[in-house]
């Protein structure tokens, strides 16, 4: 296992797939850890892709800084991580905080990559996410990590994958436990509650950018992802049918596929983001579905747009 240096701190990361294969680098969500990427880097790797997958300053075994951890340290960490690289193809993927991350590195970094995949993700901080966010702190700092654990898995997963995964979730929950350090992931959520709105500095990001959203994601729902796909100029966004938020988990094949597909595309030259809406497959080896003209990409249910009301025209006043 690698580590890296960044300003003095020790950066836990993993490297998997060919050493020649173009890159992938995955950042983790806010109380992630490396490991739980494993099915998702593995769809990856199965299609050639030199896979990077790293615990964030706070998290897991990377070091955990008892004082704030600002997010431009994050970002530092991830264009310490690409610069290791060397001269290949680089493709970002980040889930939920995460994605805001590698948004900011192509806000910043505008020329080390080839393309941009943020999942689950936003730009700014509407009032229903961040009162989302206060009362998740409050959970960690009255009832420590397996009480934060206990509420976000209800939040980011569907009933069928709850129920699936019933006989392993409290092994799941005690791993997260030990893992991650409570103060460290108090920092970290001070980070998201100080965050400054990137609306503004989307049109920066020229890289080809490819959205990924879960047809039921409530902690980020689709309003977000839209703003993404609207102020990025060479971008798409792709609705992953009965995904919730954290589909890299329960979808993990599928988003992998999606995520190759688009790399793939990019460095063939097929990729034209032109801003248009997808809906994804539902088992890897689909094809992508334009949605429908005439409805509202933005509603869970099909309503279709209405129609401009016709200018009513007048007659001239009698001279």
């Amino acid at each position: 296992m690698p580590w890296l240096e960044s300003r003095s701190r020790r950066i836990n990361y993993e490297l998997t797939g060919p050493d020649d294969g173009p890159a992938c680098i995955l950042v983790n969500g806010l109380t992630q850890y490396i490991k739980l990427w494993m099915p998702f880097r593995d769809g990856l790797v199965a299609r050639g892709f030199r896979v990077v997958s790293y615990d964030m300053l706070g998290q897991g075994q990377s070091d955990k800084p008892r004082l704030f951890i600002d997010q431009s340290d994050q970002v530092e960490v991830l264009r310490a991580l690409i610069d290791t690289m060397g001269p290949r193809p680089i493709f970002v993927g980040g889930i939920s905080f995460g994605g805001v991350i590698a948004l900011r590195y192509a806000i910043e970094h505008p020329d080390t990559i080839a393309g941009l995949v943020p999942m689950s993700s936003f730009a700014e901080i509407p009032p229903q996410l961040m009162r989302l966010g206060v009362a998740m702190r409050t959970a960690l700092v009255l009832g420590g990590t397996k009480y934060l654990q206990d509420l976000l898995f209800p939040m980011n997963f569907s009933n069928a994958w709850l129920e699936a995964k019933a006989d392993i979730i409290d092994l799941a929950t005690y791993r997260g436990w030990l893992i991650n350090d409570v103060y460290a992931l108090q920092n970290l959520m001070e980070s998201f509650l100080e965050f400054e709105p990137l609306t503004a500095k989307l049109s920066s990001i020229k890289v080809p950018t490819f959205i990924m959203t879960g047809e039921f994601d409530f902690l980020t729902p689709r309003p977000l992802q839209d703003s993404l796909r609207t102020h990025i100029p060479d971008s798409a966004m792709v609705i992953i049918p009965r995904a919730y938020h954290a589909f890299t988990l329960e979808k993990a094949e599928l988003a992998a596929y999606l995520m190759a597909r688009f790399a793939e595309d990019v460095m063939a030259g097929r990729f034209q983001g032109k801003k248009s809406v997808w809906i994804g497959p539902e088992e890897v080896g689909g094809e992508l579905t334009p949605f429908p003209e005439g409805f509202d990409h933005l509603r869970s249910i099909p309503v279709r747009i209405k129609a401009p009301e016709p200018a009513i025209q007048r007659e001239p006043a009698a001279s």
